[in-house]
Order: C-alpha cells, then structure tokens, then sequence
C-alpha cells in the first residue's frame, strides 16, 4: 500500500482504517526485537537533533512570543533525555522476569509484551515533549503510534506531522491533524492504550469515549499544586525556586505552582523576596524574549479575567512588573507574575486552575492547619513543600496524597526518568517515564511451566479424599 498521510480533518472512518492497517502490520510483523525498536527511537532523536532550529521557530510563532531556551530545554532536551533513557535500558527492561517458584519443580516468569497501537493525544503547552515522551516509552515497548497533536499550536503541529513522514513510515508512527471533533473521533477509536495529557475537564469525555471499547488511559492532567511553606523555611531561596517555575512558560505548565500556603507573619517578607526574584530574571516584560506570552487571546483574557474577579470580591494585587510597564497590549499577550493578596474561596483564583503567572497567597496557623486545607481539595499532580525539618516532611508525605511531593523546590521530578510522572485522582491516573512508562505500555504476561509431576494439579483432581483435605487444610494453617 502507498506510504499516504492522513488528510487534515480526517473522519472518524479515515481513522480507524488507519488503525486496523496499523494493527494488522504489528501482527503480520510479531512483536518488534530490540534492534527495531532502538532504531525508532534513534530516529526520533534524530529528528529532534536535526530540526531543533526549525522547531523552535514554529513554537515560538505560535506562542508570539515563546523563550528559546525554554523550548531547548523543556521540549527538545527533555525529549531526547527521555528517548535515550529509553535506548540504553530496552534490553534490561525486556528480559523476562523470573518468579518465585510456585510448587517444587515449576517455573514462573513474567513476559512484557507490546499491546500494539497506542494512541497519544498531546498538548499545546508543551507541544514536542508531551508527544515524544509517550512516544519514547511506546516505542520501547514494541508498540506502534498514532499521534493527535494540539490544534492550538498549528505550526508545531504541521511541522511535527511533516518530519514524522520523513522519518517514519505511516505504519509505525502516523500524525492526526485536526480540532475538537477529530480529537474526540481519535479518543473513540479502539486503541490498545490511549495516552492523553491535558485539562481535567477535557479528561472526562476522553475517558468516556475510550470506555466504549475498553481502551485502557493513561491520563497526565493538573489541578492546583500548593506549596507549603513551613516556619523554617528560607523565604529567600523559596521565592527564587517557585518564581523560576511559576514564570517559566508564563505559567501554562500543568505542575507550575498553584498557590502559596504561608503564615501569615510570613506574608510581607515573601512578597519582597518574590518582587526580588523577578526583578533579578527579568529586567523587563512587554518586549523581553526571556518571556513567555500567553499562548492566544482567550488565554490572555482569562488571566485578566480572574484578576479582575479577584479585585471585585476584595484581593490586594502585587504586580510583579520590575518596569512598571504597560502590558495591556493584546497584541503582546503579556501578563505580569501576579501576586493575589487576600484570597477567599469565592475568588476563581482559588477555584480554578490558573495556569497562567498568577500566584494566590493563602494563609494558615498550624501544619494541621494547612493539611486539612490541602486534604479538603483535588488531589494535586504535585506537592512542594518547603522544610528542612525531618519530622515535618514525615508527617506531610505520609497525610496527603499528590502525584509527587518534591521538598524545597518545584517541578524538578519530571526532568528524571528514574522516578514515575503521573498524577492522582483528579490529577490523573497512570504514570509515564523511564521503566513505569515501558511496563504501562506493555502486557505483563505471567507464563508457568508445570513440573513433570504436576503436583500443583492433584489437589483439584476429583475424586476428593480426606487426605487432600488434611494438606488443604495443613497450607490453610502454615
């Protein structure tokens, strides 16, 4: 058959075609050997090295303004980490893994196999790395891919789909491209695993398609991530970390802090420090390429929006803005890291997650205090919690539940392929990244060899006598 990409805009019909041809090349070819799927991720590390440039431009065009070391970092490094982690432990990850034996003279082992053709569904925010860590484990698996990329980032989108086709026959890796009604086409379609990263919201009708044919998920979603910040807690070295995250990307990143939880004596301290930090990253804002713009006009808008509503129901804004410079051009799509003095839970900033460079200041008395106030909301995708006491980082970790707690500092964990990334509850379910992302993809398949005399069976052999019964019930009593 010819090698042809799917039109943009496909059906739903187009698609599954697409699929079955897909799912009929991985049984006709059996399941991928090392050297195969080392050399798709090989390509793919190719691809992200030789077009960096290229890439950079197309998501920097479609932010307006997007840094270019935060899209060398975030997105292209980043991937090709994870790609190379991938490569140098495919061999040790698909050794099969040998059990404990069962009876005397048995044998039991684990066999991960692909499931066949993942489908992954990736965002805006982060358009490269959100499809080529999926892709990293997909692949290490022996799994084929099909890739529906963000129509809110339409260059990247485009350019991505035109160097797959280069790199990748349509078989192996194919590109859907399209808006709101092919992405929940693509979410219908019978996948052996369908991995989607993007709001909660969006997360529930994409659960709700998959579960039509039993696809299994894997949802990487957000919330809102609180830091804690503990008494003894450097307030200096605090502001530093969370303001580097929370302005990285401007914000619209699924881990950026959410809110501050902080004492109240604390508060007029932070706000100096933070001021501070700012100023010593960004010198100004309106025309800084360090800067990131909100990503289109409804996202500029709606950070307006909540500071506004914040305003009305009796918040203290700090803008943090070194300049004092006037960011309300539309055409910038600039918006200040914003401090919201103040807050109550009628204000959106509280309710909603901003993703945006907005930062609620909430404050507390006690831990217990602060616990209860976490404990009472969504389970975040990340907790960041910042103290050097060690029975207070104990008492936290052990009586709240995030998708990860990382200690004085923010975000760090999903640059690092040895720990899971992935949320809980409302945050996500299912983890990606290194081995946790190679075992999601993959079908754990117990295989067991009975012994020449197949002991194991007699027991279930009728007829039952009083002297199995005597072994049953010595097993029932060791």
């Amino acid at each position: 058959m010819p090698n042809l990409r799917l039109p943009d805009d496909p059906s739903a019909d187009q698609i599954r075609e697409r699929l079955d041809r897909m799912k009929h090349a991985q049984f006709e070819a059996g399941p991928p050997s090392p050297a195969l799927r080392k050399d798709r991720i090989s390509r793919a590390i190719d691809l992200l090295r030789t077009h960096q440039e290229a890439i950079i431009d197309v998501v920097s065009s479609d932010f307006g303004t997007r840094s270019r070391q935060e899209t060398l970092l975030a997105d292209i490094l980043a991937s090709v980490e994870g790609l190379r982690f991938n490569l140098n432990h495919i061999d040790e990850w698909m050794r099969p893994q040998p059990q404990l034996e069962p009876f005397p003279g048995t044998q039991a082992w684990v066999e991960y196999q692909p499931l066949g053709v993942t489908g992954i569904i990736s965002p805006w925010n982060f358009p490269v790395v959100l499809a080529f860590g999926p892709l990293a484990n997909c692949f290490a698996a022996g799994n084929r891919a099909m890739l529906k990329p963000s129509e809110l980032t339409p260059a990247t989108s485009q350019l991505l789909a035109d160097l797959i086709d280069e790199y990748f026959d349509q078989d192996e890796l194919t590109t859907v491209l399209g808006g709101p009604a092919t992405g929940s086409a693509f979410s219908a379609q019978p996948f052996d695993h369908l991995v989607f990263t993007g709001s909660t919201q969006v997360a529930h009708h994409v659960m709700r398609s998959a579960s039509e044919n039993l696809v299994p998920v894997t949802l990487e979603l957000g919330g809102k991530s609180p830091v804690l910040v503990c008494a003894d807690a450097d307030l200096r070295e605090m502001a530093e970390r969370i303001l580097t995250v929370k302005t990285f990307n401007a914000g619209q990143i699924c881990l950026s802090p959410d809110y501050v939880l902080i004492q109240e004596e604390r508060v007029e301290d932070f706000v100096e420090q933070a001021k501070a930090a700012v100023a010593a990253m960004y010198t100004s804002l309106r025309d800084n390429d360090d800067y990131t713009s909100m990503l289109n006009a409804g996202g500029f808008a709606r950070q307006h929006a909540l500071i506004e509503d914040a305003r009305i129901k009796g918040a203290t804004l700090v803008s943090l803005n070194p300049l004092n410079e006037d960011l309300s051009d539309p055409a910038k799509r600039k918006v200040a890291p914003t401090l919201v003095l103040g807050t109550t839970d009628e204000m959106r900033v509280t309710r909603e997650e901003i993703f945006g460079p907005l930062l609620p200041i909430v404050t507390y008395g006690t831990l217990e205090d602060a616990i209860a106030y976490i404990n009472a909301r969504a389970r975040p995708l990340a907790l960041y919690l910042f103290s050097n006491n060690l029975d207070v980082r104990s008492e936290v970790a052990a009586r709240t539940t995030s998708g990860a707690l990382i200690v004085n500092d923010a975000m760090t964990h999903v640059f690092l392929d040895t720990l899971p990334f992935g949320g809980v509850g409302a945050s996500g379910m299912g983890h990606y990244h290194g081995e946790y992302g190679f075992r999601a993809l993959s079908h754990a398949k117990p295989v067991f060899v009975q012994s020449e005399g197949g002991e194991s069976n007699l027991l279930m052999r009728a007829p039952y006598s009083e002297g199995a019964e005597q072994v049953i019930a010595g097993l029932i009593t060791a």
